[in-house]
C-alpha cells in the first residue's frame, strides 16, 4: 500500500469481472446487466454498479435463472478458466433458494430497443 493506506488492485476485483470469472454469469456484459438493474448484493446491499469491488471474504448474492445462489468469495482469479477452476473461486454460503414467480421476468435490453425503434416507424 503505498499511496497512504489505499487498498490495492490485486486485492479487489470488479463484480462483473468476478462473476464471469466464477462463471455465475455466461457473459460480462449479462453480469454488468445484472449488476446495474440491482439483481446481484454484495454483503446484504444491493449493487447498482458493474464496477462494484470485491474482496475475499465478501459474501454475493446472484440470480441464476430460476435460483439465486449465495456464495462468499475465496479468491478473486485472474482468468476465466474452466468449470472446475471456476468452483475454486467460491464456497456455497446457503443451498441455491427458488425465485418466485411472481418475480417479473427479465427483458434483455436489445428487445427493448428493437421494440422501440419499430414503434417510431
Amino acid at each position: 500500500m503505498k499511496d497512504g493506506g489505499a487498498p490495492s488492485a490485486a486485492a479487489s476485483r470488479r463484480l462483473d469481472q468476478w462473476l464471469w470469472f466464477a462463471r455465475l454469469a455466461k457473459s460480462r456484459s449479462l453480469a454488468a446487466r445484472l449488476c446495474v438493474t440491482g439483481a446481484v448484493t454484495v454483503n446484504q446491499i444491493a449493487v447498482s454498479k458493474a464496477n462494484h469491488l470485491v474482496r475475499i471474504g465478501d459474501t454475493v448474492t446472484v440470480p441464476q435463472g430460476a435460483v439465486r445462489r449465495s456464495v462468499r468469495l475465496v479468491a478473486l482469479g485472474i482468468r476465466r478458466g474452466p468449470p472446475a477452476e471456476a468452483r475454486l473461486l467460491y464456497e456455497e454460503v446457503a443451498a441455491p433458494a427458488r425465485v418466485p414467480r411472481s418475480a417479473p421476468a427479465w427483458v434483455p435490453l436489445l428487445v427493448v430497443e428493437d421494440e422501440v425503434q419499430n414503434q417510431d416507424r
